[in-house]
């Protein structure tokens, strides 16, 4: 006997309790991989067993995303990174997949960040974190979800949660804009800039008058940037 669609679905609508929902909540503990390509520089003095050697975690901007490395090198630390064998940070900066942003790369990057520490003679008073455009964005989301780890950071062209800035209160933040950026306004920048102040914050703003979107070549070519770095240590 062949049975219609309709008679096949009534007996399945007599036996749903009428409308009744009952709220339940699921709670279990789940397993994800992480996976990020990246690049890793090491200074020229850099010894395994000597001296411990200062880091920057670096995150590029959206356009970088993918699965080609190369891109990676076209902007800020990377692309300084690689035309200076004696950039003295060991220089961490990961590649974002294609579909996805720094602030939902969050643990990623933490696991990232532990395992170079892990395996490499690195100096833990003096983890730094900076990143531009989607980079900015995921230093500030980084850094508030993990206030203890850097010495100091520097987010360029960014922005983030203002009413979650407080947790930084007492780590350095240097912030970096163009006056005339379309791309991401100055505005996101001086809110969080303005809530970490208000959270009695150690925070310093450079705005640059005549910098569009491109604010971070006149940012990363600046050596004051790495001297002020070098000038903090994690008070942890």
């Amino acid at each position: 006997m062949i049975l219609s669609s309709a008679a096949l679905a009534a007996p399945l609508l007599a036996a749903a309790p009428g409308g009744v929902q009952e709220a339940r909540v699921f709670e279990g503990e789940i397993t994800k991989i992480a996976r990020l390509e990246y690049l890793l520089h090491l200074p020229a003095d850099y010894d395994a067993d000597g001296d411990a050697s200062p880091l920057i975690l670096f995150l590029h901007g959206a356009g970088e995303r993918g699965d080609d490395l190369e891109k990676v090198k076209v902007h800020g630390i990377a692309k300084i990174a690689e035309a200076q064998a004696d950039f003295p940070f060991i220089a961490v900066s990961p590649q974002c997949p294609t579909r996805s942003w720094w602030t939902g790369e969050v643990e990623a990057l933490e696991a990232l960040l532990a395992e170079v520490i892990e395996t490499h003679n690195v100096d833990e008073s003096r983890v730094y974190l900076t990143g531009l455009s989607m980079g900015g964005f995921g230093s500030w989301a980084l850094a508030i979800r993990n206030p203890s780890l850097f010495a100091a950071i520097a987010p360029v062209c960014g922005g983030g949660e203002p009413e979650k800035v407080a947790a930084i209160k007492d780590l350095p933040v240097w912030n970096f804009h163009g006056a005339k950026d379309t791309v991401v306004e100055p505005e996101r920048s001086q809110t969080m800039v303005d809530a970490l102040e208000a959270a009695g914050g150690d925070v310093k703003y450079t705005l640059h008058p005549e910098a569009n979107h491109d604010s971070w070549t006149v940012t990363y070519d600046n050596p004051e940037l790495y001297e002020w770095f070098l000038s903090h240590r994690n008070v942890y």
